[in-house]
């Protein structure tokens, strides 16, 4: 849904001014309000895990809501622009930047002084993904990588067998034999998944943003979109026009496609959309090493409106480290970002054992690196990424004129 949000977002202006949100009542009990996207089963497991916060702060009360995702950004503009955000909310690493600069988040830095929220316990660096410039602005909930999903039947009878370590030729080499043998196109279309854009630029020390603007160069583009045309045109990816008509289904399970570059949790979706078996595979490499992988993550964070940011953060905490959540909420916001949590929860179906062993294997291998802050603006440039690769891919821009297009676009949204 990353993909789709930030045209829509882009066009709402906000600041964040008037009172904070947030209430309490002459017995001393507190009533913060959290916020979040995600589907009826996400809250179904939240209401549950805010049952057994209650329990344990029977002093604090928490309202919810949850949106889908479009409509919760428009809801959540709506309210800052009135100074009336939620306490608490989920957010994503694309937006930090851009509601830090409109006076949104809370620093929630004084709290972890304060004691009333814990740093310690997260897994592979997480505690360190929220933070920008000194000051923490959210906290993971969970954790996820890029990963290659695979129709494993499909890649069985092919003869391919992915390995850590794979370079991109090898790659292609393996997708133009399911072709060739299997009679179904590779790959789904990597050439307009940003992240995965992203590890290939760090594969060759470079990187999607910089903390202010674009870290590549239109030459770089123009490479990458070059390949991704010619993929096309060769059937080593599948017909866009056909992936457009299976949407929201995605090409794999949809049998257009042997294999999907995607976050590792996602791989849920596709047992219950497709009829085949499915796997995780590591990401091709340049240099046999090198994958530029690094977790990425949910997070929640606070109003800097807020007029109870000791329970907001008592709260976070709660829902970060208490090994019950962890049971309640299982892999539904990615893998545990905390020890505790991680430990607590112990997947007994086969997909979402294959996560936990993925993000596990990307830790003992120490091949995780540390994700660049995106600036300000960053959800519009991953929307133009999108749309423009796939007019490029259908044909109805060159690669020239759509790189072009999206240098342009990013140079407004970002303002360099």
């Amino acid at each position: 849904m990353l993909k789709v949000a930030g045209g829509s977002l882009a066009a709402l202006g906000l600041t964040a001014a008037g009172c904070g949100s947030g209430g309490g009542s002459g017995d001393g009990t507190v009533t913060i309000r959290y916020a979040w996207w995600g589907s009826d089963d996400r809250a179904k497991r939240i209401n549950q895990s805010i049952a057994l916060f209650e329990k344990k702060y029977p002093k604090i009360k928490v309202k919810t809501d949850f949106q889908p995702y479009l409509d919760f950004w428009k809801k959540f503009n709506t309210q800052a622009s009135g100074g009336n955000p939620p306490d608490v909310f989920q957010n994503a690493v694309g937006f930090l930047r851009k509601y830090d600069e409109k006076n949104v988040l809370l620093d929630l830095s004084e709290q972890v002084k304060a004691g009333n929220l814990r740093l310690d316990g997260f897994r592979a660096g997480l505690e360190k993904f929220g933070e920008i410039d000194g000051r923490l602005l959210g906290v993971p909930v969970g954790s996820n990588s890029m990963a290659l999903v695979i129709d494993q039947a499909v890649f069985e009878k092919a003869r391919v067998t992915p390995r850590p370590g794979w370079t991109w030729d090898e790659f292609h080499a393996a997708l133009a034999t399911i072709r060739d043998t299997q009679g179904r196109a590779g790959d789904s279309g990597m050439y307009g998944v940003m992240y995965l854009y992203d590890l290939y630029l760090r594969q060759h020390g470079k990187a999607f943003f910089t903390d202010k603007g674009l870290g590549f160069t239109q030459a770089d583009l123009t490479d990458w979109w070059t390949k991704g045309y010619a993929g096309v045109r060769s059937g080593l990816y599948s017909d866009p026009k056909r992936v457009a008509q299976v949407k929201p289904k995605s090409a794999v399970a949809a049998e257009l496609a042997a294999s999907e570059f995607t976050w590792d949790n996602f791989t849920i979706r596709y047992t219950s959309e497709g009829k085949s078996r499915y796997g995780l595979a590591p990401i091709p490499t340049t240099d046999g090493k090198k994958t530029g992988q690094y977790l990425g993550s949910l997070m929640l964070s606070g109003s800097k409106r807020t007029k109870h940011p000791k329970e907001v953060a008592q709260f976070i905490d709660f829902m970060v480290h208490d090994p019950e959540v962890a049971r309640v909420m299982g892999f539904d916001r990615g893998v545990p970002a905390t020890t505790a949590q991680y430990e607590a929860f112990k997947p007994s179906d086969p997909v979402a054992q294959q996560i936990a062993a993925y993000e596990k294997q990307l830790v003992d291998t120490r091949v995780l690196e540390t994700i660049t802050p995106h600036p300000s603006g960053a959800d519009v440039c991953e929307a133009a990424f999108l749309r423009l690769a796939e007019e490029m891919a259908l044909g109805k821009r060159s690669v020239g004129d759509a790189v072009k297009q999206y240098f342009t676009e990013c140079a407004t949204a970002l303002g360099s």
